[in-house]
C-alpha cells in the first residue's frame, strides 16, 4: 500500500512557461543570427584534411576503377559500375580520413580534469519515456540522483519523468514506481512526473511540452533516453561546461553501450567501446562547434532551444511529410543557424546507453531511423544553414542510401559478367574490326583496388584496436592483447556476414519509404529475451531464398563470379542461424566467460551501472511492472488519490458532445458486477480513457473488489 504522505506531495512544480515558436525552413533573416561572445578555434585545418583527403582518395579510387574496366572501350554498364563504385567509395573514404584525425588525437594523452566547483545555475534532468519498463527507468534515475548527491551538487538539479505511455498498466506502474522512488530517496533533489494524455509530436513534442510549461525555471536541460545512465561526474561535467561557455547551445557526450549480454548486443557493445571513440573524436574535430545532437545524453541551453528549435510539421503525408522523426538533427541545425554552438565532448567519461538485443530488433529501430534520415531531404535545403550542417544531413541520408547503391553495384557487376559470358554484343568500335568489342576487366588491378577498399573500410576498426592494445589498463581489462585481437576478428567476421543482410533490409526500407509507407513509432525492446524461431524464419526467409538464387546463378555464369560474391552469398544463406545466434543470451554469456568481446566496463563495472542494476532488482521485487493498473487503483485508495491528483484538468464537456469510446466504456462499467468483469471486458483504449477520467474511475473503485489475474 502507498504511503499517504508521499501521495500527498505534488507531482509537478508550478509552471514557468517559455514560448517556443515554430521555425520556418523556407526563410531566415541573417541579421538575427547572434554573434559569439568568445573567440573559438577554427576547425578549417581538420576539415581540409578530412574532406580534402576524402576527395583525393575518391578520385584515386575512381581512376583505378576506370582503369579496371577500360582495357577496351568502356560500355554503358561499365560506366555505370564506375559511377556506383565512386559513390560507395567516397562514403568509406570520408569515414577513413575522419578516423585518422581521431586516431592521432587519441594518441596524445588527454589532460586530467580537476574537481568541479559548485554549480551556480539549475539544470532539469528530463527523461522522456514511452511504454518502457518502470523498474528500469526509475532505478537508473535513482542511481544518477545518488551520484549527483555524492558530489554535493544536488542543489543544481531537478528530475522530470515525461511520460507518453499509452499502455494503462505501464502508466499506473510508472506512477507507483515514481511514488516509491520518492519514499526511498535519501536526497533533497526534487523528482517530478508528468503523464501526457496525447503524445502529439512523439518525443520532440514531449520535450516541447516540458519547455513550454516549465522551461522558464531551468537555464539548462539534460535530455536522457529511457536506457540512459550517466555518472555524476559526467552530468556535473556537462553542466559545468555549459556554465563556462556562454556560446554553447548543445553539448553532446559520447554514450558507450553497456549492460548487454546477447551475442549481437555484445558485438555492438565491443565495437562501440573499442572503435567508437576513434570515430567520434574525428567527427568532433572536423565538426568543431557545428556538430550534431543525438537526442540524448546531452545538455541544452533551454532558452536557445525554445527560441530556435520549434519544429515545423512538414507538408504532406508521412513518410516524407508530417512530424519530423529524427528531430535531434533538425533541432541542432536550427540552433546552429541562430548562432549557438553545438559540439561534442568525446573525452568526458561516464555516459552510457543500451543497444537492441538482436539483429531483428536493430532492423526495427533502423526502419524508423531510415525514414527520419530520408525525411531530412526536405530539410537539407533550409535557408540559413551552414555547409557543415548540410553535411550532417547528407551523411545521415547517405548512411541509408549506401545500401541500395551497394546492391545496385552488385547487380551491375553480375550483368557485366553475364553479358561477357552469354550475351552477343551489338556494339563495335568506330575503327574497322573483324571482332566485336567485349567488356573486359583488368583482374590484377581489380584485386589491388579491392584490397585498398577493404583496407580503408577496416582501418577505423584497426585504429581503435591499436589504441586499446597500447593502453595497458584497457588491454588488461579486455582480457589481454590476444583476446582483444580475437574479439576484433570475431566482430569483423560477424559484421561481414551481417552486412549483406542489413543491405537488403535497408534497401527494402528505402524502397518502402519511397513508395509512401510510414513506419509509425513503436517502443524499442530493451530486454535480453530471445525471439521465437518462427519469427526469425519469417523475417529472413526471403534473404535465404535470394542468397540461394544468387549462388546458383553466379556459379552457372562463372565460378570466379561465385568466388567474388561468396561473402555476400554466405551472409544471406546463413541469415536465419545468424539472426537466431544474434539474440542468444547463452552464446553471449559463453563468450563473456571466454573473455571474448569483453570491455573494460565489465571487468570494473562503473558504480552508477552497478547501482542501477541493484536498484532495478529491488524495484522489480515490488511487482509493479506486471500488475494490472486498474486493479491496483481500485485496491489502494492512497494510490488512487495520488493518481487523480496527477491527472490534468479536462475541459468541461459541452452538452450533446458525446465521445463514443467513453460512452461504450461507461456502459461496460454500468454492466459490470465485479472488478473482474470490468478488467476482462474493457479494451486497451477504453482502459486508458477510464484512467484519464475522474468520473469513470470513480465507477471502477465502487465495484466489488476481488483478486484477478492481470490481462
Amino acid at each position: 500500500m502507498l504511503d499517504a504522505q508521499s501521495a500527498s506531495q505534488p507531482a509537478l512544480p508550478p509552471e514557468s512557461p517559455l514560448a517556443m515558436p515554430t521555425q520556418a525552413l523556407s526563410r531566415f533573416d541573417e541579421q538575427t543570427r547572434r554573434t559569439p561572445i568568445n573567440t573559438h578555434p577554427d576547425p578549417l585545418f581538420y576539415r581540409i584534411l578530412t574532406f580534402g583527403g576524402g576527395l583525393l582518395l575518391t578520385g584515386y579510387g575512381t581512376f583505378e576503377m576506370y582503369r579496371v574496366v577500360s582495357v577496351t572501350s568502356v560500355t554503358f554498364l561499365q560506366w555505370l559500375l564506375v559511377a556506383l563504385f565512386s559513390i560507395n567509395f567516397s562514403w568509406i573514404a570520408l569515414a577513413f580520413c575522419s578516423a585518422i584525425l581521431g586516431f592521432f588525437a587519441l594518441i596524445k594523452k588527454q589532460p586530467a580534469t580537476g574537481p568541479i566547483p559548485p554549480l551556480s545555475q539549475r539544470t532539469a534532468l528530463v527523461m522522456p519515456v514511452y511504454n518502457e519498463t518502470p523498474s528500469r527507468v526509475f532505478a537508473a534515475l535513482q542511481a544518477m540522483i545518488e551520484e549527483i548527491d555524492r558530489l554535493g551538487q544536488t542543489h543544481a538539479f531537478d528530475v522530470f519523468v515525461l511520460s507518453d505511455t499509452t499502455d494503462s498498466n505501464i502508466w499506473v506502474a510508472e506512477e507507483r514506481t515514481f511514488l516509491a522512488l520518492r519514499d526511498r530517496l535519501q536526497s533533497p533533489m526534487h523528482v517530478y512526473y508528468r503523464h501526457r494524455p496525447r503524445n502529439i509530436g512523439r518525443k520532440s513534442g514531449n520535450i516541447e511540452d516540458f519547455v513550454t510549461r516549465w522551461g522558464g525555471s531551468y537555464p539548462f536541460m539534460l535530455v536522457l533516453d529511457a536506457d540512459s545512465v550517466m555518472s555524476g561526474d559526467c552530468i556535473v561535467g556537462l553542466a559545468h561546461a555549459m556554465e563556462q561557455d556562454p556560446d554553447a547551445g548543445i553539448i553532446q557526450s559520447l554514450p558507450l553501450i553497456t549492460n548487454r549480454n546477447t551475442f549481437f548486443a555484445r558485438l555492438q557493445q565491443f565495437a562501440a567501446r573499442i572503435y567508437g571513440p576513434v570515430i567520434a573524436t574525428g567527427l568532433a574535430l572536423w565538426s568543431g562547434r557545428e556538430g550534431n545532437y543525438w537526442g540524448h545524453n546531452a545538455i541544452i541551453r533551454t532558452k536557445a532551444f525554445a527560441d530556435h528549435a520549434g519544429l515545423p510539421v512538414l507538408s504532406g503525408k508521412p513518410p516524407f511529410g508530417g512530424h519530423i522523426l529524427s528531430h535531434d538533427f533538425v533541432e541542432a541545425a536550427l540552433i546552429r543557424r541562430a548562432g549557438w554552438s553545438v559540439y561534442m565532448l568525446p573525452h568526458l567519461a561516464g555516459s552510457y546507453e543500451e543497444s537492441p538485443p538482436s539483429l531483428i530488433d536493430l532492423s526495427v529501430r533502423d526502419r524508423r531511423w531510415c525514414q527520419g534520415n530520408l525525411q531530412h531531404s526536405r530539410v537539407i535545403g533550409a535557408k540559413g544553414l551552414t555547409w557543415p550542417t548540410r553535411q550532417h544531413f547528407a551523411t545521415g541520408i547517405m548512411s541509408y542510401l549506401a545500401s541500395p547503391f551497394w546492391l545496385a553495384q552488385l547487380f551491375v557487376g553480375i550483368l557485366l559478367v553475364l553479358q561477357s559470358t552469354y550475351v552477343r554484343p551489338e556494339y563495335f568500335t568506330q575503327q574497322f574490326s573483324l571482332f566485336p568489342t567485349w567488356p573486359r576487366f583488368d583482374a590484377e588491378r581489380a584485386l589491388a583496388l579491392f584490397e585498398l577498399t577493404m583496407g580503408i573500410l577496416l582501418a577505423p576498426k584497426f585504429f581503435g584496436l591499436i589504441l586499446a592494445i597500447g593502453h595497458k589498463s584497457e588491454r588488461q581489462a579486455c582480457g589481454g592483447a590476444i583476446m582483444l585481437i580475437l574479439s576484433a576478428l570475431l566482430e569483423i567476421l560477424i559484421s561481414a556476414l551481417v552486412a549483406p543482410i542489413m543491405m537488403l533490409i535497408q534497401s527494402g526500407a528505402v524502397t518502402q519509404i519511397l513508395l509512401g509507407r510510414d513506419t509509425g513509432w513503436n517502443p524499442q525492446r530493451r530486454d535480453d529475451g530471445s525471439i521465437p524461431m518462427a519469427d526469425i524464419i519469417r523475417r529472413h526467409r526471403l534473404h535465404v531464398a535470394l542468397g540461394v538464387i544468387v549462388a546458383i546463378t553466379a556459379f552457372i555464369i562463372s565460378p570466379s563470379l561465385f568466388g567474388w560474391m561468396s561473402p555476400t552469398i554466405i551472409g544471406l544463406v546463413l541469415s536465419i542461424p545468424l539472426s537466431a545466434a544474434s539474440s542468444s543470451l547463452a552464446l553471449g554469456l559463453t563468450l563473456k566467460k571466454l573473455n571474448l568481446l569483453l570491455i573494460p566496463e565489465e571487468r570494473s563495472v562503473p558504480p552508477v551501472i552497478a547501482r542501477a542494476n541493484a536498484l532495478q532488482a529491488d524495484y522489480k521485487a515490488l511487482n509493479f511492472d506486471e500488475a494490472d493498473g486498474m486493479e491496483a487503483l481500485a485496491t489502494d485508495q492512497a494510490l488512487c488519490e495520488a493518481h487523480l491528483a496527477m491527472l490534468p484538468t479536462i475541459p468541461r464537456r459541452h452538452r450533446g458532445d458525446i465521445d463514443a469510446e467513453r460512452a461504450v466504456a461507461e456502459a461496460k462499467l454500468a454492466d459490470a458486477q465485479t472488478l473482474a468483469d470490468a478488467i476482462n471486458w474493457l479494451k486497451p483504449k477504453e482502459r486508458n480513457l477510464i484512467l484519464s477520467d475522474r468520473a469513470l474511475l470513480h465507477l471502477v473503485t465502487n465495484l466489488p473488489l476481488i483478486h484477478t489475474e492481470s490481462t
